[in-house]
């Protein structure tokens, strides 16, 4: 017999809301930062391990830039998505999504699409092959570039070209306050119009207004974090009336200071209301979680039972990007699992 926490580490999933370059571990950073002879703050394993460990978002953006700095090759970009597919398989994670920002690696690198996309495109098929793995990118356009529109317009086009190659959607990302989403329309408008999808960042660190105006300004399908709709009961109404999910990432909400402790998210809340959330790991070693710890949250912190984890497990399926075939072939293969697994639940959880 096997445990409640046992059956979900065991269950297929989907992971919707994770930012490559916030997959590195540290000992793959010293490794590129060794043989890109770029220099960090500190040059040892444990050491970058404790500098890691997220203090505040001044602190993550510096983190976060010195990542960027080291990735100079497409080996290194192969690299760090072959070992981000090697973890999601380790967690049972079937399926991913994973946001990208080319801008970054253009801008502060000098690092062009030949050497990144390459580099990705072959981690993506090989994590395939090796692991049994799908992943697809939304390329994110950086929202504190504004009014950068050469930024944006890169971005852009080199997501609608290419769709091909896995990319499914644009997305809005970086500091959110202070930039809301309108601004953003026409380069999304022109996204959609050649097949991409829309998930922006929204109600993060911004409020229900931010949400709002993804929503009107930028179509929204699916919500990056979204977790503050909660504020407005009206805009609760109109995600679930409208079946737009949210990509909830609830240590990453703790870490950023969206919630003081873990006891005031409202995820629960949301779910309850007719939302329909999702579960994801944000920025993984930056925040020392896994898509498996946040998953366990839903029955150690959030009290759902084994049918309630399954649908919102299977909601990462249902409301990914992919084509309504695979979707649901997908869906049906995580549900003949769960099922399975089920018979060896300990009937006392």
């Amino acid at each position: 017999m096997i445990s409640l926490n046992e059956y979900i580490r065991a269950a297929p999933k989907c992971e919707l809301h994770v930012h490559l370059e916030g997959t590195i571990r540290p000992a793959t950073l010293l490794q590129l930062a060794l043989r890109n002879r770029v220099d960090l703050p500190y040059t040892t394993v444990d050491e970058l391990r404790e500098w890691f460990k997220f203090t505040d978002f001044h602190h993550f953006i510096e983190v976060y830039i010195a990542i960027t700095r080291c990735l100079l090759t497409s080996e290194d970009f192969e690299l760090i998505v072959h070992e981000y597919g090697a973890e999601l398989a380790r967690q049972n994670v079937r399926y991913a999504e994973i946001t990208f920002s080319p801008s970054n690696h253009r801008w502060i690198n000098g690092v062009n699409e030949d050497v990144f996309f390459t580099g990705i495109s072959r981690g993506r098929k090989a994590v395939l092959a090796e692991f049994g793995v799908e992943i697809n990118w939304v390329f994110d356009l950086v929202r504190n570039a504004h009014p950068h529109d050469e930024k944006m317009d890169y971005v852009t086009q080199l997501a609608i070209d290419g769709m091909g190659d896995g990319v499914v959607a644009i997305g809005l990302g970086g500091l959110e306050t202070g930039y809301p989403p309108e601004p953003f329309e026409r380069w999304f408008d022109q996204a959609l119009a050649a097949g991409l999808h829309s998930a922006p960042h929204a109600g993060e660190l911004a409020g229900p207004e931010s949400i709002w105006g993804a929503i009107r300004a930028l179509k929204a399908e699916r919500l990056g974090h979204g977790v503050r709709a909660i504020e407005d009961p009206n805009l609760v109404a109109y995600l679930s009336e409208h079946q737009i999910p949210i990509e909830v990432n609830p240590t990453s909400n703790i870490c950023l200071g969206v919630y003081d402790r873990i006891g005031n998210h409202p995820l629960r809340r949301l779910y309850e209301a007719g939302e329909i959330v999702t579960v994801n790991s944000d920025d993984p070693p930056l925040f020392n979680t896994t898509m498996n710890q946040e998953a366990q949250l839903l029955t150690d912190v959030f009290r759902f039972g084994v049918d309630q984890v399954d649908e919102i497990l299977l909601n990462g399926v249902r409301h990914s990007f992919l084509n309504a075939e695979r979707r649901n072939q997908l869906e049906a293969d995580f549900i003949e699992e769960m099922a399975r697994l089920r018979t060896s639940l300990d009937s006392g959880e």
